[in-house]
């Protein structure tokens, strides 16, 4: 089951505190003032040594600087290893370099020497799933079921109490390109991508048709954060599925879940969609279904009536019957591109987290409310309280927004964010990092505690004393989180004892005593974990 439904776990205990020191992380970050001569020749200096190697990454710190001839240098570089690119037919990269030098400067993508829509065409031709081959396209719902798979991961002999078991993930998947490309969950693949596992594993797929012959596949790309992978298998497949748009799916639609339930191949299950917004992902909403799914149904697909994929199951909670999620089959569509291209598929972010802005029940902007020090929003500007509008030029209305245009760019790329600033609208140039696996982790690693747990339980703090490195008084709370839940107020003193990680740093969890407002300021003493990411980092 998603991390998600269990994130913002709040565990109250009463402990006994230890005599350990707090360590504060990080370091204090002064954002860079690029008016400062010395500081200005400072970064020109570290542009030029990272031009050839990071000539993206040069190009927007260019940006910042405002130095015109350091800025003409790196976008001629750019322009040079966009060349080198097409030259050597890395269609994919040159289209991300492309939109990054046409971002800072558009009238400047003519010296590239190929046309916007030429350089598209060519990155997309070969993309599986883009193009609907109509030969090939099922007619019946027999044919939707002979469309699927079985995945099969054979993990050879394990050993429980001396005795020898057939070790293997049963998981589903769908044909989407008569080459023998097959969508499926990363999860089901996920001991085959995982460097960490050191054991024997095999994929297969068996066809509906003929269930007892396993025919060899391979993982070509794979997400863990969508869940999604990319495989291949060398067969002309009986059909394939035409991938639809999910963004006219509304509550109360029928949908068909296709898939191995159990090991039961082929079987189909039918339902309606309960909910097209549930957070269970960290970057994007996922459908709610109450067609059974069951272990086995992993990677199935969800077809509408008209026999087009909309959504890709993933997930059931076996012990509530109709509780099922899927992904949107969009959220394939923006991946397949960069699963094609094979390998892991990197996020990005900003170093930053926020919510929606509302005014009254409209949406009008992704407020930030923390900026992790010395990170891309930090470097670019852009400061709490600042609601961002628009990301190249794209209409940003909720922190949804924001994430479905991030999934359309990799690494490494620059985009122009527009922002709003006591009511004044400006604009900066930021450029996207790698999203790490556990944001708050990284946010931790980068700024003093005062700050670090503003993203994570929703306050910021204030220390409370010179003497004590552990007194603190809340001076800001973020509504609904989980401080703000917990009945904590703006100006309640907090002493934290310690701050402690599991092994995979993916939770948190500290203890603290305090005299809550709300409670009369009676002395209490608690605990409080939480995981340490969620949609709302961006």
């Amino acid at each position: 089951m998603n991390k998600y439904l269990l994130s913002g776990l709040i565990i109250l205990s009463v402990f006994f505190s230890s005599c350990n020191t707090l360590k504060q992380s990080g370091v204090d970050y002064n954002p860079i003032d690029y008016t400062l001569n010395d500081v200005k020749e400072s970064e020109i200096k570290r542009i030029n040594e990272i031009l050839e190697s990071s000539p993206v990454e040069a190009l927007w710190r260019a940006t910042l600087i405002g130095n015109s001839d350091t800025l003409k240098n790196a976008k001629d570089v750019l322009v040079k290893k966009i060349q080198k690119e097409l030259e050597e037919k890395d269609y994919f990269n040159a289209l991300e370099d492309f939109y990054s030098l046409k971002t800072v400067d558009s009238e400047y993508i003519k010296n590239v020497g190929i046309p916007e829509k030429d350089l598209i065409a060519l990155s997309s031709f070969e993309i599986p799933g883009f193009r609907a081959q109509k030969e090939k396209l099922p007619q019946s719902l027999n044919d939707c079921i002979d469309a699927t798979v079985t995945i099969w991961v054979d993990k050879g002999i394990s050993i429980k109490n001396g005795i020898g078991y057939a070790d293997r993930v049963l998981g589903s998947g769908f044909f989407i390109d008569k080459n023998g490309y097959i969508v499926t969950n990363h999860h089901v693949i996920s001991d085959l991508v995982d460097p960490k596992y050191e054991g024997y594993s095999r994929l297969y797929i068996k066809l509906a048709k003929d269930a007892d012959i396993r025919i060899p596949a391979k993982v070509i790309g794979y997400d863990s954060v969508l869940d999604l992978a990319l495989l291949k298998s060398e067969i002309d497949p009986p059909f394939i599925l035409e991938l639809g748009s999910s963004s006219s799916l509304s509550v109360g639609d029928k949908v068909s879940a296709i898939g191995t339930p159990l090991g039961l191949h082929g079987t189909v299950t039918s339902g309606i969609v309960s909910s097209v917004s549930r957070k269970l992902f960290s970057m994007g909403d996922v459908f709610q279904i109450d067609a059974a799914v069951n272990s086995g149904n992993s990677g199935g697909p969800l077809i509408d009536s008209d026999r087009k994929v909309q959504a890709i199951v993933f997930a059931g909670i076996m012990q509530y019957q109709g509780l099922n999620f899927a992904i949107p089959v969009e959220y394939l569509r923006q991946d397949l591109p960069f699963l094609y291209h094979g390998g892991k598929r990197c996020h990005t972010w900003t170093g930053a987290y926020g919510h929606t802005k509302k005014d009254k029940y409209k949406d009008i902007g992704l407020e930030v409310q923390y900026v992790m020090p010395g990170g891309v929003l930090n470097r670019s500007g852009i400061q709490v309280g600042d609601i961002i509008t628009f990301l190249n030029d794209y209409r940003v209305c909720s922190i949804e927004d924001f994430h479905n245009i991030l999934r359309n760019y990799s690494k490494d790329s620059i985009l122009k964010c527009t922002y709003l600033r006591d009511g004044e609208s400006r604009n900066s140039f930021i450029y996207l990092d790698e999203r790490p696996d556990t944001p708050g982790y990284e946010v931790y690693k980068h700024d003093l505690i005062t700050g670090s747990l503003v993203p994570v339980f929703g306050m910021e703090l204030t220390p409370a004393s010179t003497l004590s490195s552990k007194r603190f008084v809340i001076s800001r709370l973020i509504n609904g989180g989980i401080a703000d839940e917990s009945g904590f107020s703006v100006t309640d003193p907090v002493t934290i004892y310690d701050v402690q990680f599991d092994e995979e740093k993916t939770t948190i969890s500290i203890q603290l005593s305090t005299k809550k407002r709300k409670k009369g300021y009676i002395d209490i003493s608690i605990g409080m974990s939480s995981a340490l990411d969620s949609p709302y980092y961006f």
